[in-house]
């Protein structure tokens, strides 16, 4: 029993002591409250960076030959004309596009099913070869050269486009799987599942309710393929011999000699070889950025 003494001589609890305010800390602007300036200011340097070596490319392929105007006036097509017929870009365009083309379809084929294989089954050493995968990606093509000049040979396959397209889509397979792979684990195994109990198979489930969700991944690794074996010189340059087999980038390689370069031709050919790219980019900028940042995050 607790007496009224004992009570008394109880000590008080202490009461806590506030400590002192520290200093405010000043809250960070929000994005709509930052200047406009400090945001249109980089853009515009950035963009004047840009837009300057893609205009001098431009006004080279558009002046007459011996002029020094900075404006492309009067409008010439003549070195167009001159690297289409003369210099056989006809040819070189139609090998690319066909090469390019080729390249996108077998990449994206093969990389769905390796991408599916990845992302749905488990197995030993599948550790083991999405290391390989990620290591292949620092080797340099130029060290893949003279294996598969000798495959290749073996195969009598030089001097064909067929080697060119084999040389792109195994160079592009990695990159594409695991990006395929990365994309297919966000789409829910759930809808998958239902598929199976209405009747499907794997082939006709993965048909019918993933493959429509695999858009931007599919674009994306496809305009990446085709952008990429589009650009290569390499390949082109070892497995082509004849000229009528050769590609854009080998036929601008042709442009330039030991004496003398033909700017004007050279601007033009520049011209030919980027516009298709960047018309490309222009319609398919929207499920690229999605398929892109999609397939880069881990399901």
């Amino acid at each position: 029993m607790i007496t009224k003494e004992a009570t008394a001589a109880a000590p008080a609890p202490a009461r806590a002591v506030p400590s002192p305010p520290g200093p405010a800390k000043k809250n960070r602007p929000a994005w709509d409250e930052v200047p406009r300036w400090q945001i249109y200011l980089p853009l515009g340097v950035y963009l004047v960076f840009t837009v300057i070596p893609f205009y001098w490319i431009l006004l080279f392929s558009l002046r007459p030959a011996g002029s020094t105007s900075l404006v492309p006036w009067p409008m010439t097509f003549d070195h167009f004309e001159k690297v289409w017929t003369e210099r056989s870009f006809g040819t070189y365009f139609g090998n690319s596009v066909l090469v390019g083309v080729a390249t996108l379809v077998m990449t994206t084929l093969v990389a769905l099913a390796g991408g599916y294989a990845l992302a749905r089954f488990d197995f030993k050493v599948k550790r083991v070869f999405m290391l390989a995968l990620l290591c292949s990606q620092f080797v340099p093509g130029a060290l893949l050269l003279v294996p598969l000049f000798e495959i290749f040979a073996e195969l009598k396959m030089i001097n064909s486009l067929g080697s060119v397209i084999i040389a792109e889509t195994v160079f592009q397979l990695p990159l594409s799987m695991i990006l395929i792979s990365n994309f297919i684990k966000n789409v829910p195994y759930s809808l998958e599942e239902a598929a199976w109990v209405d009747g499907c198979g794997r082939m006709k489930a993965f048909r019918i309710v993933v493959l429509p969700l695999l858009r931007p991944g599919i674009i994306a690794v496809g305009s990446f393929a085709f952008v990429h074996s589009w650009n290569h010189f390499l390949f082109a340059l070892m497995f082509l011999n004849n000229q009528s087999k050769q590609t854009i980038p080998v036929g601008l390689n042709t442009l330039m000699s030991a004496d003398s370069v033909d700017l004007g031709a050279l601007a033009a050919g520049g011209i030919i070889a980027a516009v298709p790219v960047v018309i490309v980019f222009a319609f398919i900028q929207k499920w690229l950025i999605t398929g892109f940042s999609a397939g880069a995050v881990k399901g």
